[in-house]
């Protein structure tokens, strides 16, 4: 089977854009990361985010299914691990990390409550776990355009299995991918406004991220 980061990620189809250093930075201030902090990715993918992350200061490491993951990667000096966490342990010691975070990655795990216990047992006491999923609720009429899409996520679901994990001090909530309602939040009613009118399959990216919803996933570890 061909390696799904050259299929589905390819630089033709996905282009490098500057979004992910913008998210990095939100995502960055907005969780109070510092400089310093260990933060590991898994499903790193192309690394665009580890490379941004990296670039605020923090010591970054990624995981992924995908040995082309680490090649690409090489240049950065970040050092990526291959593994498959529907099957193997994470390859960590106990509390190594400050910081989990992942984008588009849980809702393709057909159990990632297992997933969940072992970003649990690598991350420090009081570590950060953050993970940014689809919000089924306004993503289900294209939800399986993605043939990989195995577990849907609402804030309720995304809620309760950080609970059934064990995590403390969760947080979940709706966000759009549009930098200009981060700085404009404002622009969010505007965009509620236009959303039912948006064809569920359009390729305007503004219009796209107006109707189409992440979910933002923060819990702690007790300390």
């Amino acid at each position: 089977m061909a390696d799904y980061l050259s299929v589905a990620y390819d630089e033709g189809s996905h282009p490098y854009t500057d979004y992910p250093a913008k998210l990095c930075a939100y995502l960055f201030h907005a969780f109070a990361m510092k400089p310093g902090m260990k933060l590991l990715e898994s499903g790193c993918g192309r690394g665009e985010f580890l490379k941004h992350f990296q670039c605020m200061g923090l010591d970054c490491h990624g995981l992924d299914r995908s040995g082309e993951s680490r090649a690409l990667l090489e240049t950065s000096g970040i050092p990526v691990e291959t593994c498959d966490v529907e099957q193997e342990r994470l390859p960590f010691a106990d509390n190594t990390f400050d910081v989990l975070y992942n984008k588009s990655f849980l809702e393709h795990l057909r159990a990632p409550d297992r997933f969940l216990m072992e970003a649990r047992r690598v991350l420090k006491p009081g570590g950060l776990l953050l993970c940014l999923v689809p919000d089924w609720e306004s993503n289900y009429k294209i939800y399986f355009d993605d043939f990989t899409h195995r577990t849907p996520f609402s804030i309720v679901s995304l809620r309760d299995i950080f609970n059934l994990c064990d995590f403390e001090r969760i947080s979940v909530y709706k966000f759009r991918q549009l930098p200009i309602v981060w700085r404009y939040p404002v622009l969010n009613h505007f965009c509620a406004a236009i959303s039912p009118f948006i064809p569920v399959r359009t390729q305007n990216k503004f219009l796209r991220w107006s109707r189409e919803l992440m979910l933002v996933g923060c819990a702690y570890k007790g300390t």
